[in-house]
C-alpha cells in the first residue's frame, strides 16, 4: 500500500486541493485507494457495533488517542522537545485525567448498575463517585506544578503555548467524545445512524463532485463544489429516511443501555420505533397493489438529522480545512491511507454528535424523574403543608420506588430513608401499599 502511494509526484501530495476532481488526472488512484481503505473501515467499525456498546466505547477512546496524537504533533518542535524530554508526558498525563473526569460523569451510574448486586462493590464504586472530582482535580493539580516545575529558560514561551494548545486540544477531544458516549448509551442507533449520514454525505459529496464537479463551492476547500454539495445533499435526505426505517426494526441497537454489561439487549421498544400506518392518497393507491405504508415515526426525525448532516456538519469539515492551511499541511496524519489522518475523518463527525445528543434529549427523550428531584419538590411541597397534584404524582412515583423492584437500588444509601420518611408524611406506609402502581411512571432511577 505504501509503495503505491509513494507513486503520486510531489507536487500531488504537498497541495492543498488546488484544483478540482473532474480535472485531476491522477483521480482514479487516489479514488481506488479511498475506496479500499474506506472497505477496512467499514469492516472494523461493523464488526465493533456488532460486539456492543461497550466495545464501541473502546473505539471512541482509541480514535480520541489517535486524534489526540495528531494534534500535539501539529506544534511540537523537534530541537526543542530534544531539550524538554518528559514535557510530552505532561500533554498525557493532562489527557488521561480529563478522560476520567468526562467518562465518570458521564457512566457513573451505568457502574452503579452493573455493581448493584455485590454490596461491597457498590460501596466501593459509590465511593468512587463520590470522590471522583476531587481525584480529578488534584490530578490537575500535579500536572500543574509538574508544569511549573519543567519551565526552562529560553524555552518559555514554548512550553506556555504548548500547555495553551494542549487545552484547547482537551476541549476540542473530549466535547465531541463526550456527547458521542451519551448517544452510544441511548441506544447505538443514535451512534450508528448519524454517524452513517456523515459518511453517505461525504461519499456522495465526492463522487457527484467526482465526476459533475465544475463550480467552486468555497476558497478554504477548492475541490468542493456546488454540484457535489447539492448532490450529496438530496442523496443523503434519501438515505436518512430509508436507512433510518432499516435500522430502527433491530431491537438491540434501539435498547438504550443502562449498565457496562456486554450482552444483547431486550427491552420494549421506544413507541418511535414502533411502525405507524400511513394511507396513501387516492391517485397513488390507485396504482399500486397496496392502500398504506408502514413508517417509523423515527423515519420525521431523521430527516432533521439528515438535513443537519447536509447543510450544516459539512462546515466541520471547511473548519478542519482552514486550520490546516493555517498550519500549512494537506493532512493532519496519515493513518488512514486516502483518507489523512483520524482527525481528518472526525471533523464533520464531532459537529453532528453534539447536534444528535442535543436534538435527542430535547425532541425525543422522555421526561426522567430522579429520586433527587421527585424528594426536593415533594419536601418542598410537604414544607408549604399543600396538597396539591403535584404532591400526589410524586407520591405516586414515592410508592413505586418502595416497591421491591427498586428497594435493591436505596438498601445501601440515604436517600430511601427520604423516601419512607416522606411516604409517611403523606400518610402512607411502605408496608401497606399494592405491589403494582400501574399509574406511576419512573423512566429512570438515579
Amino acid at each position: 500500500m505504501l509503495e503505491f502511494l509513494h507513486q503520486f509526484p510531489p507536487e500531488i501530495s504537498k497541495s492543498n486541493g488546488n484544483h478540482l476532481l473532474v480535472n485531476d488526472k491522477y483521480k482514479y488512484k487516489s479514488m481506488w485507494i479511498r475506496a479500499y481503505s474506506s472497505l477496512w473501515m467499514l469492516a472494523s467499525v461493523s464488526l465493533i457495533i456488532y460486539m456492543g456498546h461497550l466495545y464501541i466505547w473502546a473505539m471512541v477512546v482509541i480514535i480520541q488517542i489517535f486524534m489526540a496524537s495528531e494534534l500535539f504533533n501539529l506544534l511540537r518542535r523537534a530541537n526543542q522537545d530534544k531539550r524538554l524530554p518528559k514535557f510530552k508526558l505532561l500533554n498525557w498525563h493532562f489527557f488521561f485525567t480529563a478522560m476520567l473526569y468526562v467518562y465518570g460523569r458521564i457512566l457513573s451510574q451505568h457502574l452503579v448498575n452493573t455493581v448493584i448486586s455485590d454490596k461491597v462493590f457498590f460501596r466501593l464504586v459509590n465511593n468512587l463517585i463520590k470522590y471522583q472530582m476531587a481525584i480529578c482535580y488534584f490530578l490537575y493539580i500535579a500536572g500543574f506544578v509538574w508544569f511549573i516545575l519543567s519551565l526552562k529558560k529560553r524555552y518559555y514561551k514554548y512550553q506556555f503555548g504548548q500547555y495553551a494548545w494542549t487545552h484547547m486540544i482537551l476541549i476540542v477531544v473530549f466535547t465531541q467524545s463526550a456527547f458521542t458516549v451519551a448517544n452510544i448509551f441511548e441506544g447505538i442507533f443514535w451512534f450508528i445512524f448519524p454517524a452513517s449520514l456523515i459518511a453517505m454525505n461525504d461519499v456522495g459529496a465526492y463522487f457527484f463532485g467526482f465526476y459533475f464537479g465544475r463550480t467552486p463551492l468555497i476558497k478554504l476547500s477548492p475541490k468542493k463544489t456546488w454540484e457535489g454539495f447539492i448532490g450529496a445533499s438530496v442523496a443523503t435526505m434519501i438515505a436518512a429516511f430509508t436507512f433510518a426505517n432499516f435500522l430502527g426494526r433491530f431491537q438491540w441497537l434501539t435498547c438504550p443501555r443502562k449498565d457496562l454489561s456486554t450482552g444483547w439487549l431486550q427491552c420494549d421498544p421506544d413507541p418511535i420505533f414502533k411502525p405507524e400506518s400511513i394511507p396513501l392518497p387516492a391517485l397513488v393507491s390507485h396504482w399500486l397493489s397496496w392502500k398504506e405504508i408502514a413508517v417509523l415515526p423515527v423515519q420525521w426525525h431523521a430527516l432533521w438529522m439528515g438535513l443537519f448532516a447536509s447543510i450544516i456538519a459539512p462546515f466541520g469539515g471547511f473548519f478542519a480545512s482552514g486550520f490546516k492551511r493555517a498550519f500549512k499541511i494537506k493532512d493532519f496524519g496519515d493513518s488512514i491511507p486516502g483518507h489523512g489522518g483520524f482527525t481528518d475523518r472526525m471533523d464533520c463527525q464531532m459537529v453532528m454528535a453534539v447536534f444528535v445528543y442535543i436534538y435527542h434529549q430535547s425532541f425525543v427523550a422522555a421526561q426522567d424523574y430522579s429520586v433527587e428531584m421527585v424528594l426536593d419538590q415533594s419536601e418542598a411541597i410537604l414544607a408549604c403543608g399543600i396538597a396539591s397534584s403535584p404532591l400526589g404524582h410524586n407520591i405516586d412515583i414515592l410508592k413505586r420506588i418502595c416497591n421491591e423492584k427498586y428497594i435493591g437500588v436505596f438498601q445501601y444509601t440515604e436517600p430511601f430513608e427520604r423516601v419512607e420518611f416522606l411516604v409517611e408524611l403523606a400518610s402512607l406506609s411502605c408496608a401497606d401499599l399494592p405491589s403494582s402502581m400501574e399509574s406511576a411512571i419512573v423512566t429512570d432511577v438515579e
